[in-house]
């Protein structure tokens, strides 16, 4: 074995294989794979081996679409055989929900480029035989899905890289990694030590383990998951000779199955709702081609709607019942990536989809570490979007709701209640007596919207209960004053004497002033958005300064802090802390905020005195807060921030205040409906790492000119000489009774040109209003748009100014 290494991938599962053979066709083969036992000895070697590409993150569903597309690659490279079967699949729906549900796959699928096509239940029944149409309302034929041979395609990987100069060491295992005063890493095993550059955690069943050797705990959970294998079914030779084709595939979401032909008989696998948590504290390193105790009863629930939806089954004998753990995250992605506080520990692990996801991670990853950027969008899958929160009780509760969930539909206003309440802020009870429907922001509980006693969400795909009562929020913000609690923004403090320079280097905004605020851009070296900051100078000009102080958005907080730090000069000059709940937010917006403000405090807050976009710090009653003029609704607002042990008496100062003006609550629902007339985007949504502060209506805060070369200057320069490839441009939408959510595909002349990022209906244009990105060869044409909602086409039109103060009168007034 090697005494030193660029890269040691530890696990040799499919993804860890995936891992090695993308870095070795990148180009790196001082890399080895170190494996405790042989390949597949964890949840690889009895996977069931289905591989799809639907998945609810179109940028996922990408990623499964090319490791889909790598398996003739790697069977060609390797001379292994993956035993693949692109049979294609039908996709069932047995309720009306589900079926609009399965209508809003097939739209992604449209600028995705998979190929889907709704059908009947007679359709599907005539692709799939086995299958009663009677028990079903429509159906989505793919035909892309599949099935493999889990070991065929993890060798096959392994010989790949092999063959392009990779290592990989069986029987080796890794008892422990330190990190030397160099940098590198101690990677020591049964064998003896290697010396690396970089350690991938590709551990699988073992991820904690290895994790935790570093310090590390990864919020992963091995979960029992059962399928069966039925005796040869007269039903299936019949076809077999009939077609010459196998039996497709088939998921039944409502009765949480899938199914595909297994040798003579069928294959039929569940995610009951009695589920069972597998070695929940420490995997034992003993474990490896085992399997667990079948456990039927558990699993009867489901086998009684399968053998009703699927009336063959009834007729024959069960073969084999499989039980093998599955780890899994605590929403059912991936977590992949660099650890922040780590550099040079990545993970890919909780890839419990590891033949349908396992070549994109691989891809991933290995530009990440190779390029310094994964090449795609995968936030869905990135290890940052979990915090300190996501502990192992939390997980816990988390992995068995996602298990039970995970053929179930999501409704876009459902909000899960496992895991909940975890973070709350100081006046959580205050506003939960006010009727709150919280939601969960980065482990934090955040209102939604209140309702009224007796009222409360019902889960739909189109306008819900809470309509009204948005509407009643937002009205109140327009006519008077409304408030709202902002703690779930990201709030970052910068000082030492080298922020300036430091800030001026990260950030491609000109800097602003003391006492001043502005919108603040972050590109990547590419000049593409890795974040959009609102960025304030808390000196004064008596004073030698206060530091910096950012705002962002609260999801990305250990994503943006990993970049800070990756960032931070040597010297130690500067310093950057994530505030967290350290700092607590609330917000008062409307044509009489400033009213109120002047109500509970001294300080002179006149426009002259305290205009749009300064910042300072004021007394709010008795309570000390740093107040900015801004608000996201796009009206006269202010941002307070305040230590929490001051956060009940500034609520409480601020709604006594506010009663003569007509004060009242607003939460996240109407704040998305006010910030939509302002046509303002938001992170994750309009504002992503795929594109650029052109494309992305931001470069009007770029200062392209500063004298100090900013990350991603030159880049964002070629992309305004070259005018980018798309435009972010906002629609009002001739809907009905439902309004887009995101990810919708938008049609021009008949043709799909663009997709949707985000949107819903704002309340006070009275009109449904979505945001997207089109090509700027189209992003100005008045004529010819439609969105697609539901399976239906709506007229669209693009709305180039904002619906409300598009003269910015009220916000600066």
């Amino acid at each position: 074995m090697k005494s030193h290494a660029k890269v040691v991938v530890i696990g040799g599962g499919v993804v860890g294989c995936s891992v090695l053979f993308h870095l070795a066709r990148h180009g790196w083969t001082d890399i080895v794979l170190m494996e405790r036992d042989e390949l597949t000895s964890g949840s690889t070697w009895h996977a069931a081996g289905g591989m799809h590409t639907i998945n609810g993150d179109p940028n996922v569903a990408k990623l499964q679409k090319y490791t889909i597309s790598l398996y003739k690659e790697i069977e060609e490279l390797s001379g292994q055989a993956t035993g693949v079967h692109l049979t294609g699949g039908v996709l069932l729906a047995a309720t009306e929900a589900r079926l609009d549900w399965l209508r809003g796959v097939v739209a992604k699928g449209r600028y995705l480029g998979i190929d889907l096509e709704e059908i009947s239940p007679d359709e599907a029944a005539e692709l799939m035989p086995l299958l009663d149409p009677k028990q079903f309302v429509g159906a989505v034929r793919n035909k892309e899905d599949g099935h493999l041979d889990p070991s065929g395609v993890t060798h096959a990987y392994a010989k790949a890289a092999r063959k392009l100069g990779a290592g990989v060491e069986r029987f080796t295992k890794v008892e422990d990694i330190v990190r030397r005063a160099d940098g590198l890493w101690r990677v020591i095993t049964n064998k003896g030590e290697v010396i690396a550059e970089h350690v991938v955690n590709a551990g699988g069943l073992w991820a904690r383990e290895v994790g935790r050797m570093v310090g590390l705990e990864l919020p992963v959970l091995a979960m029992e998951h059962m399928y069966l294998i039925t005796e040869d079914m007269p039903e299936v030779a019949a076809w077999n000779q009939k077609t010459g084709t196998e039996i497709i595939h088939a998921v039944d979401f409502d009765g949480e199955l899938y199914l595909r032909q297994e040798r003579g008989g069928m294959l039929m696998g569940t995610y009951e709702k009695a589920n069972k948590p597998w070695s929940e504290f420490s995997t034992p390193w003993n474990f490896g081609h085992e399997l667990l105790e079948p456990d039927i009863d558990r699993i009867a629930p489901s086998l009684e709607v399968g053998f009703r939806h699927f009336p063959a089954f009834q007729n024959t004998g069960i073969k084999q019942i499989i039980n093998g753990p599955f780890t899994f995250a605590p929403d059912g992605n991936p977590l992949v990536g660099p650890v922040r506080g780590l550099p040079g520990f990545w993970v890919a692990c909780g890839v419990m989809a590891g033949f349908s996801q396992g070549g994109g991670v691989g891809l991933a990853l290995s530009n990440w570490m190779i390029e310094g950027d994964p090449g795609a969008d995968i936030w869905a899958m990135d290890v940052s979007r979990y915090g300190d929160w996501a502990t192992m009780a939390y997980t816990n509760a988390k992995v068995r709701e996602n298990y039970s969930r995970r053929f179930s539909i999501r409704f876009p206003n459902e909000e899960l209640p496992a895991g909940r309440p975890l973070k709350t802020t100081p006046v959580y009870d205050l506003l939960s007596a006010k009727g709150a429907q919280w939601g969960v922001a980065f482990g934090l509980e955040v209102p939604l919207w209140y309702a009224p006693e007796g009222v409360r969400d019902e889960f739909s795909w189109r306008r819900s209960s809470d309509f009204e009562h948005v509407a009643k929020e937002v009205r109140t913000v327009r006519t008077s004053v409304g408030l709202s609690e902002i703690s779930s923004f990201a709030k970052y403090r910068v000082t030492g004497e080298g922020a300036a320079a430091w800030l001026d280097r990260l950030l491609a905004c000109k800097l602003p002033k003391p006492g001043r605020m502005t919108l603040a851009p972050m590109l990547k070296e590419d000049g593409r958005l890795i974040g959009d900051f609102s960025l304030a100078n808390l000196g004064s000009p008596n004073s030698n300064g206060e530091g910096w102080f950012l705002a962002g958005s609260g999801i990305a907080e250990e994503y943006h802090m990993r970049w800070f730090e990756a960032h931070l000069p040597q010297d130690g000059s500067v310093h950057i802390e994530a505030l967290g709940a350290r700092l607590t937010g609330l917000s008062i917006a409307g044509p009489r905020a400033r009213d109120v403000l002047a109500e509970v405090t001294r300080a002179d807050v006149s426009n002259a005195a305290f205009p749009f976009m300064a910042i300072r710090k004021v007394d709010i009653g008795m309570a000390p807060c740093l107040v900015g003029r801004v608000s996201y609704t796009g009206d006269l607002g202010y941002e307070i921030w305040v230590a929490p042990e001051y956060q009940r008496a500034a609520y409480q100062t601020l709604m006594a205040a506010g009663e003569e003006f007509g004060i009242g609550l607003f939460g996240s629902r109407a704040l998305n409906a006010l910030r939509l007339e302002k046509n303002y985007g938001s992170w994750a949504r309009e504002y992503r790492p795929t594109y650029g502060p052109l494309e992305a209506g931001l470069d009007r805060f770029v200062a392209y000119g500063k004298e100090t070369d900013f990350i991603g200057q030159q880049a964002a320069l070629a992309e305004r000489r070259q005018g980018g490839k798309l435009r972010l441009r906002a629609f009002v939408v001739d809907t009905a009774d439902a309004d887009v959510i995101g990810d919708e595909p938008i049609w021009f002349d008949g043709v799909v040109r663009g997709w949707v990022t985000s949107g819903g209906y704002a309340h006070h244009s009275k009109t449904s209003v979505a945001m997207g990105y089109v090509p700027k060869e189209i992003a100005d044409e008045a004529d010819g748009f439609e969105i697609e909602l539901l399976g239906k086409r709506y007229p669209a039109r693009v709305q180039p100014t904002p619906l409300f103060d598009a003269n910015l009168e009220r916000m600066r007034g």
